[in-house]
């Protein structure tokens, strides 16, 4: 039985495929000619070249498959032209569905995201959280919301789909790296002199690809399961992180207001010299809301057992060590600090 795997350069997607071979399951990834294969090179795949943008590829790439994770995602929180996201979430997935849709397979395994239902609400929200599209906040989140709703609506049209929802994976083999990796190395780095009052949902990208396959095993078509393991504050997860290094918690709390004055200069700039912000006003945006979510359904239906997350967040600090991401001077700081 083949699946394909789409996204598998990338962080969580390479995850899925990996998971995937170890189970035993032939696998076959799509990559774009523009793609590097480091995160998934040692693993025995097959190839097949093509674009999310591009049906024929797409048929190429679904024949003879059983099932299908669809994983690629342009994950973004700042882009020069941002019609480039929407190409890619919403008009891919579209592309993908109808190819499936063709190919006649027998799972559909849509990742989504935690954001298209994370929104204020007085209960913690859950899969059953109808959120709308103008609650979503830059063009990730309404390109990811959109996205979804074509895919429930090919689940109710037939479609054998069930969605994956990650909350924030973290861990090893983040090569981009992805935005929440960031955050990590400009603590890792010492660029982060202070933080906002936020949380997020946060869960290991191995246990997160895990569940994955849990999703297909034994989820109900047209349901969505949240895959994520424990909310912490922005702050909570630094202190984490200054547990596990020896490094120093920042302890200068920021106004939202002064962040997204600063992110909105830093994008200005950033504009004029052709170069990506170190700080998307999307960003700061985003964590003017808290994102706790209750991700118990998985847990009960699924039996999905995540592990901690400070032990993701120590495989993930071991391997942006050993891959070259920190300075060698806060390396050397850290060596000490765990002596």
């Amino acid at each position: 039985m083949t699946t394909l795997v789409t996204g598998a350069s990338g962080f969580l997607g390479s995850h899925v495929a990996r998971k995937l071979v170890a189970a035993g399951e032939p696998v076959r990834v799509l990559m774009r000619p523009s793609s590097t294969n480091r995160a998934v090179a040692d693993l025995s795949l097959e190839y097949v070249t093509g674009d999310l943008r591009d049906p024929s590829s797409l048929d190429r790439a679904l024949a003879g498959v059983q099932y299908c994770f669809h994983v690629a995602a342009d994950y973004r929180l700042w882009a020069r032209k941002s019609r480039e996201i929407y190409d890619s979430n919403v008009g891919g997935t579209k592309n993908i569905l109808e190819a499936a849709k063709r190919a006649k397979l027998e799972k559909f395994i849509y990742t989504s995201t935690v954001a298209t239902i994370a929104v204020d609400r007085p209960e913690l929200p859950t899969e059953a959280t109808d959120a709308r599209l103008e609650e979503m906040i830059g063009h990730y989140k309404r390109s990811k919301w959109m996205a979804e709703q074509e895919v429930l609506k090919a689940a109710r049209e037939g479609l054998p789909v069930v969605v994956a929802m990650p909350t924030t994976p973290v861990g090893p083999g983040d090569w981009k790296p992805t935005p929440t990796g960031k955050i990590i190395l400009d603590f890792l780095n010492g660029k982060m002199p202070g933080y906002v009052q936020t949380g997020l949902n946060f869960i290991g990208a191995e246990e997160c690809a895990e569940g994955h396959l849990l999703v297909a095993e034994n989820g109900k078509v047209g349901e969505r399961y949240l895959l994520g393991a424990e909310n912490l504050t922005l702050k909570g997860l630094l202190d984490v992180l200054a547990r596990i290094t020896g490094l120093p918690s920042p302890s200068l709390k920021i106004p939202h207001g002064v962040a997204l004055g600063v992110a909105y200069v830093n994008t200005a700039f950033s504009r004029l010299i052709g170069k990506e912000p170190q700080i998307p006003v999307e960003g700061v945006k985003i964590a003017q809301h808290t994102m706790f979510v209750d991700c118990s359904r998985a847990q009960r239906e699924l039996s999905f057992q995540p592990g901690p997350v400070s032990a993701a967040l120590e495989r993930a600090v071991r391997w942006y060590v050993d891959n070259g991401y920190v300075k060698t001077r806060r390396a050397k700081k850290m060596l000490r600090a765990a002596a």
